[in-house]
C-alpha cells in the first residue's frame, strides 16, 4: 500500500489531557473530550499546527494510586509544583495503563474516534501514547494475557522485591524499568522475547490506528532487542528465552504502515540509538541532545545541526515537554525566545507543550490532576503568535535547508562564533535565520549566492518589523554583514 505524503516538517501540541480539560470545565468531575470547544481547535490549526498529541487519555490502575503514588520523592515533587496539592489530586501516572481503553472521566467508547474525525476535518491530526515497554502493575491483561508478560522465579522476588512483585494471582513478574534507574513500581514489564507478547503489542497497534492518526512511544529504545537484553539478561539465561531474530519495531512498523501507510511513528528516544530506530521505521525520534545543548553554547548546537541531513529530517526537537523543565524557567524569556527560533526553523518535526507559550515555568509531575494558577507571560505569547505565523509558510516544509558558516567580521573579532545561521529556499524565496545564541553583543558575516542583477537587495525582518537595505556586491563578496544583541535574531525574506 502506498504511504500518502506525510508532512516533511510537522508542528505538534502536547497537551497533558487530564489536566488541561479541568480548565474548560471546572465544576466538572467527569468530562467528553468532544465537548472541547472548536475555538480552542482552530487557534493550533492557524498557528500552523498538523498534529495534537493528547497525552495521558488511556484508562489507568487507579489501584495503584495509594501504594505507588505517595513515596517521599513524589511527594516532595507534588509539593515544589503545587504547594497546596491534596491526596486527592494525586490520579496516579499516565503510563501506568489497564488497557487502551479511553478514561472514563474523558470520555466514552465512540468518543476518540468522533474525536479524530472532528480534528481531521478541522486540520489537525490525533496523535495519542503507545506505551511499549510495560502496563500497569493491576492491569486486567495480567489475568487474560499473563504470557505477555516477563514472570520470574519466587526466588528472584525474595532477593529483590523493589524490582519483582508478587501478583494476587500468586505469581511473581518483573516491574518495568530503564535498566539505568530503579523499577517503576506501578508497572509490569513486557517480554519482548516472547513471540505471544510481540504479536500482542503489534496487533494494539493495529487497533491505536483505528482511533488516531499516530502514537508517540514512550521510552521506545527498550524495545530493541540488544537493550532488552542488557536490561533483563539475568532472567533471559535463567528461563532460556530465545533471542528474536527481527526487531520487534521493524516488524510491527511495516505491520501497521502496510494497513495504514500515513499512520506517524513517534520514538521517545535516548543513549544515542535515535539513528537505529529511524532505519527500524519510525517517521521521528525525538531529539533529546539538541535540548541539552541548547543549554549550553552556539557552537555545540552548530555542530549538532551538522548530521546528516536524512537524520535532521527525522528528528523531533523541543525544548520543553511533560518531562523537562519549562523552558521559560529553565533559560529565561529571551535565551527561551532564541531556542524557540532555533527549533522551529530547522528540519524535523517541531513539538511545543500546553502552557509554553504562556510562559509557564511550573512543571507539573504527571501523577497530579490539578494544576496550580500562574501568571501569563503576554511578551512572550505574542513572540509565539508572531514567530508561527512566519514558519506556516510553505518554504518550512518544502523548501530546501542549509546550514550556514558564520565568519568573522573582522580581525581578532571571535563573536562569530555566537552566531547561528542557516538559509531556506524554494523557487524564488529565500529566509535568511540568524540567532545570537549567546549573552554578547556579537557581529559575523554570512555570504550569500544572490543570483540578480539589482544592485541593492532588499531584507525583510518578519519577527522584527523592520526592512534593510544592503549591497549585493557587498553580500557576495565580503558577506551580510550581521549584527545582534544578546539572544536576539533576524529572519529575513529576500
Amino acid at each position: 500500500m502506498d504511504s500518502p505524503k506525510i508532512n516533511k516538517h510537522p508542528f505538534i501540541y502536547e497537551i497533558n489531557t487530564r489536566v488541561w480539560i479541568k480548565r474548560f470545565f471546572p465544576d466538572q468531575i467527569s468530562y467528553n473530550l468532544l465537548d472541547i470547544p472548536d475555538n480552542y481547535w482552530h487557534s493550533l490549526v492557524s498557528k500552523g499546527f498538523h498534529y495534537v498529541w493528547l497525552m495521558g487519555v488511556w484508562e489507568t490502575c487507579s489501584s495503584l494510586v495509594p501504594s505507588c503514588c505517595f513515596e517521599d520523592f513524589l511527594k516532595w515533587e507534588y509539593s515544589k509544583a503545587l504547594k497546596d496539592w491534596k491526596t486527592e489530586d494525586v490520579i496516579g501516572s499516565p503510563y501506568s495503563i489497564n488497557r487502551y481503553n479511553l478514561n472514563p472521566l474523558l470520555g466514552n467508547d465512540s468518543t476518540l474516534i468522533a474525536l479524530k474525525n472532528k480534528l481531521n476535518k478541522l486540520g489537525l491530526k490525533l496523535i495519542l501514547d503507545f506505551i511499549p515497554n510495560h502496563f500497569g502493575a493491576d492491569s486486567d491483561y495480567i489475568k487474560s494475557n499473563s504470557e505477555i508478560f516477563l514472570e520470574v522465579s519466587e526466588s528472584k522476588f525474595l532477593a529483590d522485591n523493589h524490582t519483582y512483585f508478587l501478583h494476587q494471582s500468586g505469581r511473581t513478574f518483573a516491574h518495568g524499568r530503564d535498566p539505568f534507574f530503579p523499577a517503576w513500581q506501578d508497572t509490569i514489564q513486557i517480554n519482548y522475547f516472547s513471540e505471544h507478547a510481540r504479536i500482542f503489542m503489534s496487533d494494539l497497534l493495529l487497533e491505536l490506528s483505528k482511533v488516531c492518526d499516530g502514537v508517540r512511544c514512550d521510552m521506545a529504545m527498550l524495545a530493541l532487542t540488544n537493550v532488552f537484553q542488557n536490561t533483563w539478561g539475568g532472567i533471559i539465561s535463567e528461563t532460556n528465552l530465545a533471542r528474536p531474530e527481527q526487531e520487534f519495531w521493524k516488524f510491527a512498523i511495516d505491520k501497521i504502515k502496510n494497513e495504514r501507510g500515513d499512520f506517524l511513528m513517534i520514538a521517545e528516544a535516548y543513549w544515542d540509538l535515535e539513528w537505529q530506530l529511524q532505519q527500524l521505521g519510525f517517521d521521528f525520534t525525538y531529539d533529546k541532545q539538541l535540548t541539552d545543548r541548547l543549554k549550553t553554547n552556539a557552537n555545540h548546537v552548530k555542530e549538532h545541526l551538522r548530521a546528516e541531513k536524512v537524520y535532521q529530517d527525522k528528528s523531533l526537537r523541543f525544548i520543553e515537554n511533560h518531562d523537562e523543565e519549562r523552558a521559560a524557567k529553565l533559560f529565561g524569556k529571551e535565551k527561551s525566545k532564541a531556542a524557540a527560533i532555533i527549533i522551529s526553523t530547522i528540519p524535523g518535526m517541531h513539538l511545543f507543550y500546553d502552557g509554553q507559550f504562556e510562559g509557564k515555568q511550573i512543571k507539573l509531575p504527571v501523577q497530579l490532576g490539578r494544576e496550580p494558577i500562574e501568571k501569563k507571560c503576554v511578551e512572550l505569547t505574542r513572540f509565539y503568535d508572531s514567530l508561527f505565523q512566519i514558519t506556516k509558510d510553505e518554504i518550512f516544509n518544502s523548501g530546501n535547508w542549509q546550514i550556514l558558516e558564520t565568519f568573522s567580521s573582522w580581525f581578532n573579532n571571535e563573536t562569530n562564533k555566537n552566531i547561528l545561521a542557516w538559509l531556506w529556499t524554494n523557487k524564488n524565496d529565500k529566509y535568511l535565520i540568524t540567532v545570537n545564541f549567546s549573552e554578547h553583543l556579537s557581529t559575523c558575516r554570512v555570504k550569500l549566492e544572490l543570483n540578480t542583477l539589482d544592485e541593492v537587495v532588499e531584507l525583510n525582518d518578519l519577527l522584527n518589523n523592520q526592512i534593510y537595505l544592503r549591497s549585493s556586491e557587498e553580500i557576495q563578496s565580503e558577506g551580510l554583514y550581521i549584527e545582534l544583541k544578546p539572544y536576539q535574531n533576524h529572519i529575513f525574506k529576500f
